[in-house]
């Protein structure tokens, strides 16, 4: 390990799973770069100091009522997050600046922690924001404004699957907007609002994906962007799950042919009802495709688990499915037996898959999913659509498409060649390592401009 005497990075978390697991990775990573890191973090969702002792940790008080971990905070609570946590970072670094010997270089803040951009400018010290999903949402996050101005938003049904203007290749229904709710809509937008004050972008994506957003982000903000992604591969053994892993599915797969299974994961906070778990379950069944399928305990509403699944399930499946509480999904997608994933298209879960050449079958619930799920089936071309109520028939459907046809080869084919270009992007002389190195060196030469 290296000397980590070059300068303290505080890491501000946002304390959902897709939010911490990037920039828990990113922390390791930049820890191995020399730099000594302190992870700031709400007593919701808070990472485990043991599987992370390397690190030091800074408990942020957010003053909310959190019940239990299955709770999302509502844009209300973002907001309260941000008051809370604002004075208690600032203490923390003001006696850093006393006395600590190893100095506060910089604070690297998830986009939604907005507050640390304010102490780190009061501070005076370098303020990183890490936007943890992909260029491609950011871009589209950011017309918002404009497309509520010009009068396109809300808008009408019957412009579901019309392109958006000038945000190619969206359509409308693929915007991360909520035709009912706009009001949430608009509150979202105050809260990016706040994102004025930072010294620089930190992306977890890649160059070969999304270059184009990319650029479009540079001349918009004239800061430097760093696109160090996937941190999945360049910080691949980190422990970041908030659930247990049941590591034994790993021994299923090893009895299973060569890119037969198609794994199934709706991520950490998507939910379902009886119905809709039942189509899923029979769709996978009808499929004759080897599957491990993970239900997360209390995502079914009335329901515990699976009790609501057919009597004698079980059977029905007998040794060609297996269901799990949770995976080690990195682990799953890496694996030979598997050959396509069912996912909602959390980027994350889409860096891990396009990273091990695994193609998907979309299924967006809300927010960056949509967006991505669109990149994915046009542009990137590795991917099957399959939104909207979940039937069986459909289902059957497209995990044959994906799993054992023509279509579904030449997917894994393209797939299979975004994930050499991805390794090779992070191997010496790639973009992301590059950039990786620009960052270490802005902070070390404490170059980065001021907003």
């Amino acid at each position: 390990m290296k000397n980590q005497r070059l300068g303290r990075l505080v890491l501000a978390i946002f304390p959902l799973q897709g939010h911490t697991t990037p920039m828990l990775q990113l922390g390791n990573v930049l820890h191995f770069k020399g730099f000594a890191i302190t992870i700031a973090h709400t007593r919701f969702n808070p990472p485990n100091p043991s599987k992370h002792p390397h690190f030091n940790f800074l408990l942020l008080s957010d003053n909310l009522p959190y019940s239990d971990t299955s709770t999302t905070p509502t844009i209300y609570d973002i907001e309260g997050i941000n008051r809370s946590c604002h004075a208690p970072l600032q203490e923390f670094l003001e006696l850093q600046s006393q006395t600590a010997d190893v100095p506060v270089v910089g604070i690297i803040f998830d986009s939604i922690m907005y507050f640390a951009a304010t102490v780190a400018h009061h501070i005076k010290i370098p303020r990183l924001v890490l936007m943890t999903s992909s260029a491609g949402f950011e871009q589209t996050f950011r017309a918002i404004p404009r497309l509520l101005e010009e009068g396109s938003l809300p808008f009408q049904d019957s412009m579901l699957h019309e392109l958006v203007p000038d945000l190619s290749p969206l359509r409308f229904k693929d915007l991360p907007v909520s035709n009912n709710n706009m009001n949430e809509t608009l509150k979202l937008n105050d809260i990016a609002s706040n994102m004025k004050t930072f010294s620089a972008i930190i992306l977890n994506t890649i160059d070969c994906l999304e270059q184009s957003s990319m650029l479009q982000i540079r001349q918009h903000y004239n800061v430097p962007v760093f696109g160090i992604g996937p941190l999945c591969k360049v910080a691949p053994t980190l422990f970041t799950s908030f659930l247990e892993e049941e590591t034994s599915c790993i021994g299923w797969l090893n009895n299973q042919r060569a890119k037969s299974v198609i794994y199934v994961s709706k991520g950490s906070l998507a939910t379902s009802d009886e119905n809709e778990l039942t189509e899923i379950f029979w769709g996978l069944a009808n499929s004759d495709q080897p599957f491990l399928w993970v239900v997360r305990p209390g995502s079914v509403s009335g329901s515990e688990w699976t009790e609501v699944l057919p009597k004698g399930f079980k059977e029905v499946i007998g040794e060609r499915g297996l269901v799990v509480k949770w995976a080690p999904q990195k682990e799953v997608l890496a694996h030979s037996a598997v050959g396509g994933f069912w996912s909602h298209c959390g980027w994350n879960s889409t860096m891990e898959s396009l990273s091990e050449g695994v193609p998907m079958i979309s299924s967006p619930q809300f927010f960056d999913q949509k967006v991505t799920a669109r990149y994915l089936t046009y542009v990137w071309k590795v991917g099957i659509e399959l939104d909207g109520v979940l039937e069986r028939g459909d289902i059957e459907r497209s995990i044959r498409r994906l799993m054992t046809g023509m279509e579904g080869d030449e997917m894994r084919h393209r797939a299979n060649e975004l994930k050499q270009l991805i390794d090779d992007s992070i191997l010496e002389g790639g973009s992301s390592y590059n950039s990786l190195n620009d960052l270490t060196e802005c902070l070390l030469a404490k170059n980065l401009p001021e907003p």
